[in-house]
């Protein structure tokens, strides 16, 4: 990042902090500009002033430093009240007062530049008219700076309380069940669901011939999972869910045809070893009846 953006991102967040969103970028930096500008030259003059005391009073010198002194404090003021009239979000013609006040104190200052020293409190005396035109100016500044921050702060005042009407507004707002209800399905009406691979039909039970699942043992010991929803935040959740295509469960990809004939697998191999069991158990009885006959035939002969 450059310091000339660094500047712009502190610049906008102090404008943010104590004024608002700004309207214009330009605004923002023509008025800090205008505003730091003014206070620059405070500054500069001050030091002029404090380095034209080391001459002797009334010395050429002393006039030569102390005059430019007087100029530039004379400008900054105005300048600086400016730069906040065009920084505050304020009508059009209080921003045309204050440049023009601004003008004014400019051409007062330079009726200063032109009567100091000769001119200035004796000789061909322009004091009071000099200072009578820079109170004009500077009073049409101030004028405006004031009307703005005043129809600034107004306007801060009614957003705070149309903000917390807003706020009471909704903290008030109640909605019955079937409001809600009547959102949800709104909300589901054109959504088609799909449990478990299940195609969606109109069909209610499922139906099964045959007795096909008269062999089928089911554990009723095996561990189940309850999900219960809590609260209508819940079920909306729950609902949206499934509208996108996100499950929080794992569930069976298989369909319920493809679910039946494992079923039948599984009770066609339990026959069959249960048949295979009783082969077995007959040949055992067999076997065994013939060698009692042959025990028997020994034994008699």
């Amino acid at each position: 990042m450059s310091a000339a953006e660094s500047t712009d991102g502190y610049l906008f967040d102090l404008y943010r902090r104590y004024i608002g969103e700004p309207e214009d970028r330009t605004d923002v930096y023509v008025g800090f500009g205008l505003f730091l500008g003014g206070v620059g030259f405070a500054v500069v003059a001050l030091l002029l002033f404090l380095w034209s005391t080391t001459f002797e009073a009334r010395s050429a010198e002393y006039f030569a430093w102390v005059e430019p002194a007087y100029m530039i404090a004379m400008v900054s003021v105005p300048v600086a009240l400016l730069g906040v009239v065009v920084l505050l979000p304020s009508e059009r013609r209080m921003l045309y007062t204050s440049i023009a006040g601004v003008a004014i104190t400019v051409g007062a200052v330079v009726g200063f530049y032109v009567a100091y020293p000769e001119n200035w409190l004796y000789g061909e005396n322009y004091t009071v008219e000099i200072v009578a035109t820079y109170a004009v100016g500077l009073a049409g500044v101030a004028a405006s700076t004031g009307a703005a921050l005043i129809a600034h702060y107004l306007d801060m005042a009614q957003t705070v309380d149309r903000l917390e009407q807003e706020v009471e507004e909704t903290e008030s707002a109640t909605y019955t069940d079937e409001e809600i209800q009547q959102d949800i399905d709104d909300a589901m009406a054109d959504v088609e669901l799909s449990w478990g691979g299940v195609e969606k039909n109109d069909n209610t039970r499922l139906t099964f011939s045959d007795h096909e699942f008269d062999d089928v043992e089911v554990d009723t010991d095996a561990g189940t999972t309850t999900t219960r929803s809590t609260g209508i935040d819940s079920q909306v959740a729950s609902l949206k869910g499934l509208k996108s295509g996100e499950s929080k469960t794992t569930t069976s990809s298989a369909t319920v045809d493809e679910q039946t004939e494992k079923l039948r697998e599984l009770r066609e191999q339990k026959r069959a070893e249960d048949e295979a069991a009783t082969g077995e158990t007959d040949v055992k009885a067999r076997l065994t009846s013939i060698v009692d006959r042959l025990r028997a035939i020994l034994g008699s002969g």
